[in-house]
């Protein structure tokens, strides 16, 4: 099937985006040289400050989430790839304001290879800043080898709760330590029952029968070792929410965070369906949903389907996700 996207020469696919964006969001972000979008008030910063960085093509993710308890410097690469680490450390050196800087990566193999190049090139330099890598895919690797595991839409929630408690005026290291621990307890499964098409090549991503899906499907199309036939979205739901509670030993009566990431082209129906379903889920086991979002963080084009998101929480962590921020596409 021939792709339909407004979009013009594909050369020019990502500087067009980052440039609507910004537009669209001028009072919150602006659009700096070496595809930085920038937090409008990171001048006026005197905290610990937050970089990321990440392939084009996943909107909103990842610059959606720059502005004020988020992220301060998102460093954009071409679709789907990483940006390069010169571009990294004008970010971080342009979001350091005394206080050092988070640096947040995604565990995708061109971003890692940026991150630690970045990293040795802050070591050369002496600058203040702790890297923490969000790899929370359930679906590639077992929790004992987590390094081998995809980095999915958690980062999102890690952005969150790292930028709260960069605004109170803790530490580098606190921030970090909290950014880490909450990583360390999350965790996310994918689905998806069609594919997306780069938007500059044309090239289908995966393929899917008429009547398959698969569970644990990478954020580019990367096979999970659950493909099958479609199923209904109550029993999508419970294999999805046993997976995840498995992986992360969740107990009776514990408290939880649950994010349904949309990928794109499954609609909110189809969502709030699921969502209901894993609440009764964990209601029968008397496991408690403090905090959730449904809806589109972290897209992969035209994919349908959707990520399934769960993180232990505490009492400390829900306070972060509560507290106020203001982004382009998300608000306290």
């Amino acid at each position: 099937m021939k792709m339909k996207k407004f979009i013009n020469n594909p050369e020019n696919l990502t500087m067009e985006l980052l440039e609507g964006l910004t537009a669209a969001n001028r009072d919150l972000v602006s659009l700096w040289p070496g595809r930085l979008v920038v937090n409008n008030k990171l001048a006026k910063a005197r905290r610990v400050t937050i970089v990321t960085q990440g392939g084009a093509g996943h909107e909103p993710a990842l610059s959606g989430f720059v502005g004020e308890g988020m992220v301060d410097v998102s460093v954009v690469g071409d679709i789907f790839a990483a940006p390069g680490p010169q571009s990294c450390m004008d970010a971080i050196k342009l979001a350091d304001k005394g206080q050092g800087v988070l640096y947040v990566v995604l565990n995708h193999a061109g971003d890692m290879l940026t991150g630690n190049l970045t990293m040795k090139k802050v070591a050369q330099e002496g600058l203040h800043v702790i890297k923490v890598i969000t790899q929370e895919d359930v679906a590639n690797a077992p929790r004992e080898q987590a390094d081998d595991r995809r980095g999915l839409v958690g980062c999102i929630p890690v952005y969150k709760v790292a930028g709260a408690a960069a605004a109170e005026g803790k530490s580098l290291e606190e921030v970090a330590a909290i950014a880490q621990r909450f990583a360390d307890n999350m965790a996310t499964l994918a689905v998806a029952v069609r594919g997306a098409t780069h938007p500059s090549t044309g090239s289908m991503l995966a393929d899917l029968g008429e009547n398959e899906m698969e569970i644990g499907m990478g954020q580019h199309g990367e096979g999970g070792g659950g493909r099958g036939p479609m199923k209904s979205a109550d029993e999508t739901a419970a294999i999805m929410v046993n997976a995840l509670l498995k992986d992360l030993s969740i107990q009776n009566g514990e408290k939880i965070m649950l994010i349904l990431n949309g990928t794109g082209a499954t609609t909110l129906m189809e969502l709030f369906i699921i969502y209901r379903a894993c609440e009764k889920l964990l209601r029968d086991k008397n496991i408690e949903i403090v905090a959730n979002y449904v809806g589109e963080l972290l897209t992969v084009q035209e994919q349908a389907g959707f990520q399934m998101f769960m993180a232990r929480m505490d009492d400390e962590l829900l306070r972060l996700w509560n507290s106020p921020c203001n982004t382009p596409y998300f608000k306290r």
